[in-house]
């Protein structure tokens, strides 16, 4: 069995609902894994930010705008008014309960994450009824029954095993079964989700559960590019990567695949595809645990990206200096992406800016800080073992007009990671697309 993930762009009007149908309808067996359709879910937090302020009326105007979209959306979606008249019951119900929400007096972040549950749930009804109507035997698992995090809020895998085997059980026989991406129970039984991006985890998830054969991510774009086309221009597919190359250039800007999403692919050995549902003939990107060996494969670059440099004579041949300084970070609850050291001093890279002032207090007790704000991390994916010679110069001289604030090397053999002003970002990734893959 194959499990397909579709983005909100993918089903953000009743065309693309219609070119996804046509997609999964090959007579195979498969798991569709839905997001809420494009637009919904900024709605929903923009529902809930009015309800925090006890902006009642300004709820209510944005309920009305998402019902006056959804209809339009059904009218135009089905074919008879029977299967319109369903959809719009189901619809309205979703908000109707939102409404239910606006006139309680406590607003808190359980509600929000009810409120959020909302743009899957309404995808999915509409899609399984399209289908029905199509006359395709398709049926819906709710994630809610099933897709649950621990008290660590990691997904439980065991449980998420045993109960969606349970259900496709029940219900064996369906030639579709669609299901939610993105929302989840907590380990208190309470709606929550897996965050921004979580549909590509769901279908992750949910692939290794069913031992799946394939995944496969459908996006808006024909698969992982070598470098960012919203920047660089002639950039091209990359048509397969290693898990750890793809879990490399997803963490450092390549937004077309969450970060997470690798992991339970990975472990299983399930390789996952994406796939451009504008263009279903493009071969897209496949991602697996094959390695194709001495090919730089593919940058990305991330942006926001803070740099921190502590410089004391007391690092010098000193022990428990640097655990000191990772202390801190830990204590605010802020992960580091790059690290250089040197005999008296060190540098960090961070991405979020919230506790930078305690941070920096912090630091001070250690030596002297300085803060670069603005920066970019470029990172040059591939096969970067230390003996394939010529790799790394490669890099260098491509940049060699870019100055570079930090180099990071050796702590994977996938990636180099370089530390670059935002002001430099598109010459830089120009350059090392002339050199890298266009020379």
């Amino acid at each position: 069995m194959k499990v397909l993930k579709f983005g909100g762009t993918s089903v953000g009007s009743a065309q693309r609902m219609k070119d996804v149908a046509g997609l999964i309808c090959d007579g195979e067996q498969k798991i569709v894994v839905l997001s809420a359709m494009s637009g919904t879910t900024n709605s929903l937090v923009e529902i809930s930010d009015y309800l925090y302020k006890k902006n009642h009326d300004g709820a209510n105007e944005m309920i009305n705008r998402l019902s006056g979209k959804y209809t339009g959306v059904i009218d135009e979606l089905y074919d008879t008014q029977e299967y319109r008249d369903k959809a719009g019951e189901f619809v309205m119900s979703y908000l109707n309960y939102i409404r239910s929400l606006v006139v309680k007096d406590l607003f808190t972040l359980f509600e929000e994450r009810v409120i959020l549950a909302q743009g899957e749930l309404m995808s999915t009804a509409m899609m399984n009824l399209y289908l029905n109507e199509r006359g395709i035997k398709s049926v819906i698992i709710p994630a809610l029954d099933y897709m649950r995090t621990d008290k660590n809020s990691e997904p439980d895998p065991i449980y998420i095993k045993e109960k969606l085997n349970a259900l496709l059980s029940q219900k064996a026989g369906a030639e579709i079964y669609i299901t939610q991406g993105f929302i989840c129970r907590n380990a208190y039984g309470e709606v929550d989700n897996l965050q921004r991006g979580g549909s590509d985890y769901t279908a992750s998830l949910v692939g290794a559960a069913v031992r799946a054969e394939e995944i496969q991510i459908w996006t808006d774009i024909d698969g992982m590019h070598n470098n960012d086309p919203r920047v660089v221009d002639h950039t091209s597919p990359v048509r397969h990567l290693h898990f750890d190359e793809a879990a490399e250039l997803a963490y450092f800007g390549a937004k077309i695949l969450h970060p997470t999403c690798i992991l339970p692919a990975k472990l299983n050995n399930i390789p996952v595809r994406l796939l451009n549902t504008m263009q279903p003939e493009a071969p897209g990107t496949t991602i697996s645990n094959r390695m194709e060996g001495k090919k730089i494969k593919a940058v990305a670059a991330k942006d926001n990206i803070i740099s921190i440099k502590i410089k004391s004579g007391r690092m010098l041949l000193a022990t428990g200096f640097l655990r000191k300084v990772f202390e801190i970070f830990e204590t605010y609850h802020t992960p580091i992406d790059m690290v250089t050291t040197s005999e008296v001093g060190v540098s960090v890279t961070i991405d979020n800016p919230k506790h930078l002032d305690g941070i920096v207090d912090d630091l001070k007790k250690y030596g002297a800080v300085t803060v670069d704000k603005d920066m970019v991390i470029v990172c040059i994916v591939g096969d970067l073992e230390w003996d394939n010679l010529g790799f790394e110069a490669r890099v260098i001289s491509a940049l060699a007009e870019v100055p570079i604030r930090m180099i990071s090397y050796g702590g994977s053999n996938y990636n180099i990671s370089l530390l670059i002003k935002s002001s430099d970002k598109k010459r830089a990734l120009q350059a090392l697309s002339e050199h890298l893959f266009n020379s």
